[in-house]
């Protein structure tokens, strides 16, 4: 398989954990978001929508967002399961994983960002006012959502799930824009224990091939 990723896109970042929590092996094919790459002719007939991650299967079949390849790996692959088996536990690791997926990252992404900043003019300090805003709200939700449901290592029991795959690229970041992370006990305790788990590491920006300081 390829995945077609950017080292600090957390949408790929998602699809990298899930790949390394299954053990799957994949070639790293570097598209740089950040300096548009992605917007060139030459990627065109890959990134259909324009966006990374895409994973290419072996047979030449591209798939695309984060979410439904993760649930198309687990679905077909051994290894460890991303979601529960039963109804109920899939349904909570799916509303945790969409806090990030659907609430906070589609307001904070780079093309968002830019756009606030190079078509409707915000300076650099109210757009990070903003990233921070609409993190730290979302993580609140995710905290009380935690707190709500079993406890466990994880952010469902005591294994990795899809919902791990979201919430570490989104404190990822969250870091890199300040985000105040204070009283998030249980969500950041995740995190730690996430970042204990060689999947996390192996996947994380600064092992990517592309990483940048």
């Amino acid at each position: 398989m390829k995945l077609y990723n950017y080292f600090r896109s957390s949408a790929s970042f998602r699809v990298r954990i899930a790949l390394h929590l299954k053990g799957l092996p994949f070639e790293y094919v570097p598209v740089h978001i950040a300096k548009g790459e992605h917007k060139q002719a030459a990627w065109a007939g890959v990134l259909t929508e324009g966006l990374v991650p895409a994973l290419e299967l072996d047979d030449g079949t591209r798939l695309t967002q984060s979410m439904a390849i993760i649930e198309y790996l687990d679905e077909t692959q051994p290894g460890a399961r991303l979601l529960p088996a039963d109804a109920l536990g899939r349904a909570r690791v799916r509303a945790l994983a969409q806090i990030v997926a659907c609430e906070i990252h589609p307001i904070n992404n780079l093309r968002v960002l830019k756009y606030l900043t190079r078509e409707l003019k915000v300076e650099d300090e109210p757009k990070n006012v903003w990233y921070r805003h609409w993190v730290r709200e979302g993580l609140e939700a995710f905290e009380r959502q935690l707190a709500a449901g079993p406890t466990g290592r994880f952010c469902h029991g005591d294994t990795p799930t899809l919902a791990d795959c979201c919430l570490v690229p989104q404190i990822f970041n969250g870091q890199r824009f300040n985000t105040d992370f204070s009283g998030l006990t249980r969500t950041m305790a995740v995190f730690d224990q996430c970042m204990q788990h060689e999947a996390f590491q192996k996947a994380q920006p600064s092992a990517c091939p592309d990483a940048e300081a």
